[in-house]
């Protein structure tokens, strides 16, 4: 059952909590469902650099707090917090253009009334992060290095990491392939079935010059 169900959502509740935490009506919740989809997608690419894993969002009456976890706080923080100012803009703007573009009640987001606050979190060990190590293996990727060679080493670095047991699966034209295909490299325990177990999940696109190929990461942490 473990591998029909999305593990984070498996696990909603007794090990996780949502990336969304907030409460709506029936009128504002798709609007604010829409936004913070997009906000978050739009976040993931800006700081992409910065090693972004993970974007949570808390809201209140008058209050937006975005709380980014990255392995490189120092570029997103920037010299006097200057870089802070310029993320709180890029979201103001952002929710404003999202608004507009969907033609969202104003209720969702006023900027003269919803104040903006950003949250920085530091990945103490990046390689424990399955969004990082899947998008990590799609830049190897596409530059083309040899991909089998690519996730043995991923999966070593997990593994020192402090892991209990990671799987890397990728799917599509790998290689440059005419006929896609799919390749597993596993090591160590992933027991997707078991609910007390800390299973980190990501699923990112890795789009190469010759096609799709999809990168899909468990790693299963030790449950402090």
């Amino acid at each position: 059952m473990g591998q029909k169900v999305h593990p984070y959502a498996f696990r909603l509740g007794p090990l996780y909590t949502w990336v969304s935490r907030w409460f709506a009506d029936d009128k504002r919740y798709a609007g604010l469902l829409i936004q913070d989809l997009l906000l978050r997608k739009e976040m993931f690419l800006k700081l992409k650099n910065a090693g972004l894993g993970l974007c949570e969002i808390e809201r209140s009456i008058n209050k937006i707090k975005v709380i980014l976890h990255v392995s490189r706080p120092g570029m997103v923080i920037g010299r006097g917090g200057s870089g802070l100012e310029d993320i709180k803009k890029f979201v103001e703007k952002t929710l404003l253009t999202i608004g507009r573009e969907k033609k969202l009640n104003k209720t969702v987001f006023d900027p003269i009334k919803m104040k903006v606050e950003i949250v920085v979190e530091p990945i103490k060990e990046p390689n424990l992060n399955a969004h990082l190590v899947a998008v990590n293996i799609g830049e190897q990727m596409l530059k083309r290095m040899p991909h089998k060679r690519i996730c043995v080493q991923m999966v070593d670095r997990v593994m020192t990491a402090g892991a209990k047991g990671v799987k890397i699966k990728l799917a599509g034209r790998i290689g440059g392939a005419e006929i896609a295909r799919r390749e597993t490299y596993k090591q160590g325990s992933i027991p997707l079935s078991t609910i007390r177990e800390n299973i980190d999940y990501a699923e990112v696109p890795c789009l190469t010059k010759s096609g799709y190929v999809g990168i899909k990461v468990w790693i299963c942490k030790k449950v402090n």
